[in-house]
């Protein structure tokens, strides 16, 4: 390394850097889940929809893409072929019929039903790996740094 590459350091990086912590979390807890999804013949993205219509059913495209972290045009063919499965259906907006909203049917939100009672436990198994003070403290911080970004402090 050239001498004017500055102080070289021993730290380690990834292993260290939040964004990967955030990531390999995710990742390694939503994996244990998404196994669950998929045998009730869910794919991941389909699984992400139904949670966010248990919450806002009625959401239009643009908001369940924000909420489910997808783009908009891969969620629009996902909804599509939910639709096709019978888990989801289109209607106009009342107020807008320009606008899209995003309805689950009845055999979708049993499933849905089902499958966010599955995950508020799979969610509790893994905060029941954390003491309670840390446990407790998860969801506060991510929800205050995910506000935080939002608002568009971090650039």
């Amino acid at each position: 390394m050239p001498d004017d590459a500055g102080p070289t350091s021993h730290a380690p990086f990834v292993d260290d850097y939040l964004l990967y912590l955030l990531a390999a979390v995710s990742h390694r807890a939503s994996a244990q889940f998404h196994a669950r999804a998929r045998k009730s013949g869910l794919r991941v993205p389909e699984w992400r929809v139904l949670a966010c219509l248990t919450d806002e059913d009625g959401a239009m495209v643009t908001r369940l893409a924000r909420l489910s972290l997808m783009e908009q045009s891969r969620l629009t063919r996902i909804i599509d072929q939910m639709a096709e499965k019978g888990l989801v259906l289109r209607a106009p907006d009342p107020v807008d019929a320009r606008r899209v909203r995003v309805y689950l049917t009845q055999k979708g939100r049993d499933l849905a039903l089902c499958l966010v009672a599955d995950a508020r436990q799979h969610e509790a198994g893994i905060l029941a790996l954390l003491p309670p003070d840390e446990s407790d403290a998860v969801k506060p911080v991510l929800k205050a740094l995910l506000a935080r970004l939002d608002d568009g402090a971090a650039g």
